[in-house]
Parts: structure tokens; sequence; C-alpha cells
């Protein structure tokens, strides 16, 4: 069995759609997730942009601690619809939870890298104000497996 994620929102290699673009509408997509390996008690997502022109990507979604028996979230989960327990950081927008695609306009087409993390711990030690780094340091030790699908999108005016 190979970890596996999908979204209903776009497909893998697409361009994202208005509503997951931060001017337009700025929903986080619907993703699912299946045949996480065993030992998974909990599941994390982030959404990263590799292309920002910042050196050092833009996050653009955190989310940990999502309890091992959700295996989806509904498009627009992020401002309304995390399980209770779920931890969602800050983004390089600056607050937590979700913000969309938003690429300098003329910047050419970016990637959004949404991931799916299988955790082996029930909890990890991030909290809203957590950066995206340090959510990312914080899987390096935890991560099981990952599953990613990208999403395209280019700021044409």
């Amino acid at each position: 069995m190979t970890f596996t994620v999908t979204s209903t929102s776009f497909t893998d290699g697409s361009t994202l759609p208005d509503a997951q673009v931060y001017a337009k509408g700025n929903r986080s997509p619907q993703l699912s997730w299946s045949d996480a390996p065993e030992g998974t008690r909990s599941f994390a997502i982030t959404c990263f942009d590799p292309d920002a022109p910042t050196g050092s990507g833009f996050w653009h979604w955190t989310v940990a601690n999502i309890p091992a028996d959700v295996t989806a979230l509904a498009e627009g989960a992020s401002s309304a619809g995390l399980p209770n327990a779920a931890v969602e950081g800050r983004t390089d927008f600056g607050p937590p939870g979700f913000g969309g695609a938003a690429p300098p306009l003329g910047h050419g087409p970016h990637r959004y890298i949404f991931t799916v993390f299988a955790v082996d711990a029930e909890r990890l030690d991030v909290t809203p104000d957590s950066s995206g780094a340090i959510f990312g340091f914080n899987l390096h030790f935890h991560t099981l497996a990952r599953a990613s699908i990208t999403g395209i999108y280019e700021n044409r005016g």
C-alpha cells in the first residue's frame, strides 16, 4: 500500500481554481488521504510555495494534530471545519489559517505543494503562533510517511 492524497478541488499538476487564490476565494482545498502506515497517531498538512521570490519559499498553510481517524477535510475547512484537536500555525502572510495562492504579478507559475504527513505522535508541540519552520522541525522527527499533491497558479493580472 502507498500513502496517497487527492483533492476534489483540483488535480495534481493542474491550475488551482479561484477558490484557492488569496484575492479571489481564499478557501483551503478539499483533501482526502488513504493508506496511512501502521503506527499513524495523527496527521499534519502543509502548503508550501517553493517558487516564491524570498530565498526560502512561502508557507501558505500549516496544520497539525489532526486525529488519526480523520482521512479528509472539506473545502474551506481552515475557516470552518477542522477537527477540534487540530492546530493551525502562522503562515508567511502572518496569522494562522489558510492563505491562498498569491504569486507576484508577472512572476510566472508557482507550485503550491499540499503535503499530508502521517505522524507517529498524537500531538506535536506546535501552537497557532508556530511558524512553518517550527512545524517542519517537529515533522522531521515524527513523520512516518508523506503524500503530496501540487496545484499551479500564475498571476497574470
